[in-house]
């Protein structure tokens, strides 16, 4: 029995048929669960900020959301280890299609804009979870090496010339009585 799907950290399902012609500007803020949940996924320390401004259009038979997902994210530095915080404006450009469409780079579907982006995500049931991918986005924009300006990494030097990784190995090749 397969599980069902994780819950998305931040949800805004957004239905096709509720999109006006005219397309839909939604101003989406994260509550604090929803940053703590967010930030649990990203391996964070925290999310302290969490907005996305997108515009959704209808697009044959999905949709298109165009915008960027915005935050303020706190980790640790990898070399001082000391809390930082990263601003974080990461663009959206994805279309969501229903099941069984095909979208190819080279062969144009008519239910798809050709100079939409490369990115698609599933039109399930009608209904297209534009929080849960702008989420997506964040996380990949999130560095997993964050360094606080400035931050140099110094290697201890070694004061015994022999003291080195490989020591050990080195000293197997030398011939006996050396």
């Amino acid at each position: 029995m397969t599980p069902p799907p994780a819950k998305p950290a931040w949800s805004v399902p957004v239905r096709r048929d509720n999109v006006p012609e005219t397309g839909l500007h939604l101003d989406l803020v994260a509550d604090e669960a929803t940053r703590a949940a967010v930030a649990r996924a990203a391996g964070v320390v925290a999310v302290r900020e969490l907005t996305a401004r997108l515009a959704v259009v209808r697009q044959g038979k999905g949709l298109r959301a165009t915008g960027e997902v915005m935050a303020r994210v706190e980790q640790t530095c990898v070399v001082t280890l000391e809390p930082m915080q990263s601003d974080i404006r990461e663009p959206i450009d994805v279309v969501f299609v229903p099941p069984g469409a095909v979208v190819r780079k080279d062969e144009p579907v008519e239910d798809v804009d050709p100079t939409a982006a490369d990115e698609t995500e599933p039109l399930v049931d009608g209904v297209a979870d534009v929080a849960a991918v702008a989420t997506e986005f964040l996380l990949l924009a999130i560095d997993p090496y964050p360094r606080k300006p400035g931050a140099v990494f110094d290697a201890p030097a070694a004061d015994d010339p022999g003291a080195h990784p490989f020591a050990a190995l080195a000293a197997l090749k030398k011939p006996p009585g050396d």
